[in-house]
């Protein structure tokens, strides 16, 4: 292998190397899989239950809408106790959600309602497990590895947005929808065992907090008090809100402007998919991250969402779908890595449960929003409100850049 090749190569997959996160990028690798295939299962179910673009919006949103009120809380609670302990919990819990979910398709006995449950019950599961998880990570690799894991572990998502919606249309199209959440359930196990798997004394565990009054709005504290982690917050809750929402207007965009099916929807899925896996092998070569990359990546999301927006047909889409995806993992990426990078340890879970909120708990405002543009305007509509979002937040990162510039050459011995 040549030098460049072979020291490519080597900072690409540094995080790899190390042995316990070989084993959970494995299970979460299998996981994700069935994470996209439940995604894009559900989507359909309540398409087909009600074919109305809103009622998806509202579905998205009761799933994440416990992210929004209780983040928060699930930081705190990442915070005070062993996080393998807690994914133990998690994982289990999300394993036995999807096989409910399942029994009830594959019996025909589910109705509207009982999706909506199930969806805000693992709203509640996530509201743990994903601040948890995303902080477990540094405690598997360290502070060296950690951007490279952090971006490994979005290519991963992105394969299997690339591989989970393929093979949930095959398995739609050939056994129906049950199938798709019975092999979610299936894939929580494969978690279990590499979490079982691992070598406790290689984690660098970071300490717990006791629990006392007042560590919930010390986190928030912690937040505005600290501007680059502040800005990346803001940034991710403008984008979050608006611009993330592609299962609500992707599956309408297909069936109702290209007048597809889920074999199209899953081309729009799986684009975005190969797109993001392109912009993470790029991300993961490189060792740092600023927030002036952040803010042009939030300008390309911005740009090749509208792109997407105007496209003839669902081929054109689909490539420029690619385009979103690059700019995407490029902006999650580097906004992960840099607020955990910038936080202090004993605060990590907290400033992590918020950059989940602002991720994921902002589709209970952003999901329901963008369903009823997609539904009463049209999906190119959802797309461009989506697209200019991106650029607004792209906007308010480069204006911070420029105003923490000026500061440090009128007090350079001050940092901001």
């Amino acid at each position: 292998m040549r030098p460049k090749l072979r020291h490519y190569s080597n900072q690409t997959f540094s995080s790899l190397r190390v042995f316990n996160y070989r084993l959970y990028f494995i299970g979460q690798g299998i996981s994700l899989t069935g994470t996209w295939l439940q995604t894009i299962a559900q989507t359909w179910l309540m398409l087909e239950l009600t074919n109305s673009a809103t009622m998806i919006g509202l579905l998205t949103a009761t799933q994440f809408l416990p992210v929004l009120l209780l983040g928060p809380i699930g930081g705190v609670i990442a915070d005070r106790f062993p996080k393998r302990r807690i994914i133990y919990i998690t994982q289990s819990s999300a394993l036995l959600l999807a096989l409910i979910l399942a029994l009830l398709v594959s019996t025909h006995n589910v109705h509207v309602w009982m999706v909506f449950v199930l969806a805000a019950c693992l709203g509640l599961v996530n509201v743990v497990d994903s601040p948890t998880r995303q902080t477990f990570i540094m405690e598997m690799v360290g502070r060296d590895n950690l951007k490279n894991a952090v971006t490994l572990n979005s290519i991963e998502v992105n394969l299997a947005r690339v591989i989970g919606p393929a093979v949930a249309a095959v398995l739609i199209a050939k056994v129906g929808l049950a199938q798709c959440f019975f092999f979610n359930a299936l894939s929580y196990i494969a978690v279990l065992v590499c979490l079982a798997a691992m070598k406790a004394h290689e984690l660098e565990a970071t300490k717990t907090i006791v629990k006392i009054r007042g560590q919930l709005g010390e986190g928030f504290r912690y937040v505005k008090n600290t501007p680059i982690l502040r800005n990346v917050l803001i940034m991710m809750a403008i984008i979050g809100t608006l611009s993330y929402e592609f299962p609500v207007v992707l599956p309408v965009l297909a069936k109702h402007t290209f007048h597809g099916g889920a074999t199209s929807y899953a081309l729009l899925t799986g684009a975005m998919g190969v797109g993001s896996v392109i912009g993470g092998l790029i991300t993961a070569s490189r060792q740092k991250a600023s927030p002036w990359l952040l803010s042009l990546a939030a300008l390309g999301f911005g740009i090749s969402m509208l792109l997407v927006a105007i496209s003839p047909t669902v081929g054109v889409a689909a490539l420029f779908m690619v385009a979103v995806g690059i700019a995407s993992i490029g902006f999650l990426s580097i906004g992960n890595s840099t607020l955990q990078l910038d936080s202090d340890p004993a605060m990590r879970g907290r400033v992590m449960s918020l950059w989940s909120v602002a991720f994921l708990g902002s589709t209970p405002i952003g999901g329901p929003i963008i369903g009823l543009v997609s539904e009463h305007a049209s999906p190119r509509w959802g797309l461009v409100v989506g697209g200019v979002a991106a650029l607004v937040a792209a906007v308010y990162g480069i204006s911070t850049v420029r105003t923490r510039r000026r500061l440090a050459l009128v007090s350079p011995d001050e940092t901001v």
